[in-house]
């Protein structure tokens, strides 16, 4: 397996727009980052989870010529901004592309983006298969167990795919994910600050804590 950060920036991308905060390029790529996506890849698939708004410019940079699954985390704009971007991948592949969610997320990409579905789509228009992920699936040589975790408020869902788990915009995270995610070989979490503690996002030092105490003893 294969795993490709496509961006790992906040919800404003880093630097954010106009440039606050940071006039001078510091020539560090940890300073210029878009927002949070990845690509899993594994002998029989190409998997892609979040298409946040570059997602143009992160398959163009990453070389991502097929996506045969789409993954969700949840519906807020950094994540799903970039779907109208997936219409070259319909019309090459000639087809519908899969993509598991939460049914919050189907429910809202469904409201902001109209024209994709039901009867008044529109003709060459993104085309999704969209599905809730409540339970794991396999799909071709890959298993996918949902880990659901707390937004503060928001249901989002993050992803073991095989021995990989992956879990971005979480602020608490149920002892029943952490045992979905016990033997994975590689963990990914999301850590906003250092410091001080974010109503919505767990802090860098807290995924450290996390991963030692925790993860360590899986």
């Amino acid at each position: 397996m294969r795993i490709t950060f496509l961006g790992t920036g906040t919800s404003m991308g880093v630097p954010v727009a106009g440039g606050f905060g940071r006039e001078i390029p510091t020539g560090d790529p940890r300073d210029d980052r878009y927002r949070t996506s990845a690509w899993v890849r594994t002998e029989e698939t190409s998997i892609v989870i979040d298409t946040g708004p570059e997602f143009r410019l992160q398959t163009l940079r990453a070389g991502i010529r097929n996506i045969d699954l789409l993954l969700f985390t949840h519906e807020h704009t950094d994540h799903i901004a970039g779907l109208d971007d997936l219409r070259p991948y319909n019309y090459v592949q000639n087809g519908s592309i899969p993509a598991y969610t939460t049914q919050s997320c189907i429910d809202s990409i469904s409201t902001r983006f109209p024209y994709m579905f039901g009867q008044n789509k529109t003709p060459g228009s993104v085309s999704l298969d969209l599905k809730v992920l409540d339970r794991p699936v396999v799909f071709k040589d890959c298993t996918i167990t949902p880990l659901p975790v707390d937004h503060r408020s928001l249901p989002v869902l993050g992803f073991r795919i095989n021995d990989f788990s992956y879990i971005t915009d979480a602020k608490t995270i149920p002892d029943e994910t952490l045992e979905k995610v016990r033997g994975s070989k590689v963990l990914v979490l999301n850590g906003l600050r250092w410091s001080p503690e974010h109503v919505t996002h767990i802090t860098i030092l807290f995924t450290k804590l996390l991963h030692f105490l925790r993860y360590r003893k899986m």
